[in-house]
């Protein structure tokens, strides 16, 4: 297994874009940038400055020390069982107390809330890596934690509860009866979307308290770089060149995390970027059906509205095993691109990510999440003669660096189902996405770039 050096800088592709996101706006007017209420103004300040390397706190060092570097190894076993033409370089995340990748963003969060005074950090969690990430946070920095659980979720996943109740937080199912957006939500509702909601309400009338999210954010995403800069590193130590990098994407940190420095190095020596490869739920398809528009980031609507690829915050996401994708919106930072064709995006269905995870789990020794087999199966795809048809993506010719964002001990219970034959594929209804997507406000056409995708 590859092996490099704890970097002690982070990395911002915002320099290398030759147009920034479009602001976001609040519910009211327009033009207006939004920030959060007890934002850090070093959180500010890192998804807004064009600096490329940002000093890691030496307290936040001392803490990856436990986890990272994480290893990078050659899937060669994996490339048998699916048939590969070339390398499949995996990087692991899920070997930390969260389980993912999560746990890098959620410990300078928890820093720099700490440094601020916040005493309390609030947040939403789908499939529960996030939440156990910062409940392990808080726990480090001294703070209280709270946390609202996609319901049906932490139904199929108790563990995930039990495990953040023992890191000391506090756990709510969501739709939860503590808050107003869930009591005003359709019954039966369990979605992201809400739990966010919920989180977002709950810390606004909390003393103490702030909201804090571990996704879609542009400092979260730069925060997760240290996973592309590592693995940049390991791929030159075992003197591999890949010519794709493919990640899950839920809201999107772990995708671009991997990804974006790998585009910032090109950037930077005038070289042509790799196939930088974001695969999501099919249930969830925001950038690969969805519209690039403005929308508004929770069920709340009292945050600021983000330029991003969506399918509408109001669209019912059919359910699915893979929680951690099962939000609407793709990050700014990464709808931008998409919009100007600088990343790729392909949808897998659930069936396809566990049958991914299975051989994953046979042939390499590690169960993957439901979310990271939708990333293996993106990478087999690539790397497979012929089995791109469907995406219309060109086959890698020289080699496919994946991240496995979280491990699936936890999850169990769909490969359970996968096993017994009991999994299926919830298609999302077209008509329901032109709803919950129609008036969306598209971004206005930056000058001197193209049309780019819908």
């Amino acid at each position: 297994m590859g092996a490099t050096h704890l970097p002690t800088t982070w990395r911002s592709v915002l320099p290398h874009l030759n147009e920034q996101p479009p602001p976001d706006r609040t519910p009211q007017t327009t033009g207006r940038g939004g920030v959060q209420v007890n934002l850090p103004m070093e959180l500010v300040r890192q998804s807004v400055l064009q600096k490329e390397h940002w000093d890691i706190p030496a307290e936040v060092i001392e803490a990856y020390r436990a986890f990272r570097p994480t290893p990078l190894w050659r899937a060669e076993r994996f490339e048998r069982a699916v048939g590969a033409r070339v390398p499949i370089y995996v990087k692991y995340e899920g070997g930390n107390i969260s389980g993912s990748h999560k746990l890098n963003t959620a410990l300078a969060q928890a820093y720099y809330y700490a440094k601020a005074g916040v005493r309390e950090l609030v947040s939403g969690t789908g499939a529960g890596q996030w939440g156990t990430a910062l409940a392990a946070a808080c726990a480090m920095f001294g703070m209280k934690c709270t946390v609202f659980m996609v319901g049906n979720s932490l139904q199929r996943k108790p563990y995930r509860g039990t495990l953040m109740r023992t890191l000391g937080a506090t756990v709510h199912a969501s739709p939860s009866p503590l808050t107003k957006i869930a009591a005003q939500s359709q019954a039966g509702v369990n979605s992201l979307s809400l739990a966010i909601g919920e989180a977002v309400e709950y810390a606004a009338r909390t003393e103490g308290a702030a909201f804090c999210i571990g996704s879609g954010e542009t400092y979260s995403i730069l925060h997760q770089s240290v996973i592309g800069l590592e693995a940049g590193d390991q791929l030159a130590a075992l003197g591999a060149e890949v010519d794709a990098v493919v990640g899950c994407v839920g809201a999107g940190s772990n995708f671009g995390g991997i990804a974006l420095p790998f585009f910032a190095d090109a950037a930077t020596t005038g070289t042509r970027a790799p196939l930088l490869l974001a695969a999501e739920s099919s249930t969830t398809p925001k950038l690969t059906r969805g519209r690039y528009a403005y929308d508004r980031t929770d069920a709340t609507g009292t945050g600021p509205m983000e330029a991003m690829y969506t399918i509408g915050s109001s669209y019912p996401i059919p359910d699915s095993h893979s929680a951690g994708l099962r939000f609407h919106g793709a990050a700014k930072v990464l709808s931008a691109m998409r919009h100007r064709d600088q990343i790729a995006a392909t949808a897998i269905g659930q069936v396809d990510a566990l049958d991914a995870g299975r051989l994953f789990t046979r042939s390499e020794m590690v169960l993957p999440a439901p979310e990271s087999g939708h990333a293996l199966a993106a990478a087999a795809r690539l790397a497979s003669a012929g089995a791109d048809a469907n995406s219309g993506l060109l086959r890698s010719e020289r080699g496919v660096v994946v991240c496995v964002s979280g491990h699936g001990y936890l999850d169990l219970g769909a490969y359970q189902q996968l096993l017994d034959g009991e999994l299926s594929d919830v298609a999302p209804d077209p008509e329901e996405l032109l709803r919950a997507m129609s008036g969306l406000q598209r971004p206005q056409e930056p000058i001197g770039i193209g049309a780019g995708r819908d």
